[in-house]
């Protein structure tokens, strides 16, 4: 009996679930959300380039000018330092006895003038002038400035080495933040240019960011265009841009951003805009997104204003 039913029984489960099965196919999906949040530009016409935060003085790139081993770091990552600060000190044992001996040979060449003066004013000093032969007078005359001579020199000497012993102590020249330390005690330091630097200064109280504009796009860029910017993971907090300056030279781009649309043999113009560093919270070297507004009218570009210092208007987003 149950033989009988099974197999007209499992034929319609069958067509059941291919039913359900088909029915919850067809049902309308939700769309999911998108997986990047585009920036809302508050304007109508731009450009858009990928900007590079930096330092508002630049990224001040700290060497050394004399090689060596680095006996000392005076710095920490973060540390506020003011112009003429130490910041590392190079080994400097061999010009430190140089700087004894060139002193000790200044004293010496001090102590000859002293007494090369003393001998000639002893014959100056005689009461019988025919006791002293004018050529014993005119001796010791030429004696008095050999020894000076000798003096300057061994002065000269002695304060060159004294400059030369101040080089292996290397100090800021700018005040800012120290932002990048790559040198501890005991590692060699190599003077001249770096492929990482020793150390890297910024004043970061305003930022600035370096914006690529593509070489297409770079007739479009006016002086004093308004500019927003956007931290990438944040596309709902713009910070309004002050233009600084175009550097008026398109070079190769240098700043990828891994994009994999994106031409490493472009060339692109570089244009400095500039925010202050409390309105958003970002670090020297972090990647944004920068739109540059562009008149609508492209028979506009050439009378485009040329006065620096245009802002985003501060209700903008």
């Amino acid at each position: 009996m149950i033989r009988k039913y099974l197999l007209p029984i499992l034929a319609v489960l069958g067509v059941i679930v291919v039913i359900v099965a088909i029915v919850l196919d067809n049902r309308p999906k939700k769309s999911a959300a998108p997986p990047i949040q585009w920036p809302e530009v508050p304007f109508s016409s731009y450009v858009s380039g990928a900007g590079i935060v930096e330092a508002s003085n630049g990224n001040i790139v700290i060497g050394t000018p004399v090689a060596g081993i680095v006996t000392a770091v005076y710095v920490q990552w973060g540390d506020q330092v003011a112009e003429g600060d130490p910041l590392f000190k190079i080994d400097d044992h061999d010009i430190q006895a140089q700087r004894t001996s060139a002193n000790a040979s200044a004293g010496e060449a001090k102590v000859r003038l002293t007494q090369a003066k003393e001998q000639l004013r002893l014959a100056e000093s005689v009461p019988d002038q025919r006791a002293v032969s004018k050529d014993e007078i005119g001796n010791r005359r030429s004696a008095v400035a050999i020894a000076k001579a000798a003096w300057l020199s061994a002065k000269a000497r002695a304060s060159q080495v004294g400059l030369t012993v101040d080089r292996f102590t290397v100090r800021a020249m700018q005040s800012g933040k120290v932002l990048q330390i790559n040198i501890h005690p005991g590692e060699f330091a190599q003077s001249g240019a770096q492929g990482k630097p020793l150390l890297l200064i910024g004043n970061i109280q305003r930022l600035s960011v370096r914006v690529d504009i593509d070489e297409f796009d770079a007739f479009r860029v006016t002086p004093g265009a308004a500019a927003v910017a956007f931290v990438r993971g944040a596309p709902r907090r713009p910070v309004s841009l002050k233009f600084e300056r175009i550097e008026p030279y398109v070079g190769p781009k240098t700043s990828l951003t891994g994009s994999v649309t994106e031409r490493v043999d472009s060339r692109v113009l570089q244009v400095i805009y500039s925010f202050d560093a409390i309105a958003l919270p970002v670090y020297v070297g972090q990647q944004m997104d920068v739109y540059v507004q562009t008149p609508a009218d492209p028979a506009a570009i050439k009378t485009a204003p040329s006065s620096p210092g245009k802002t985003l208007p501060a209700g903008a987003s």
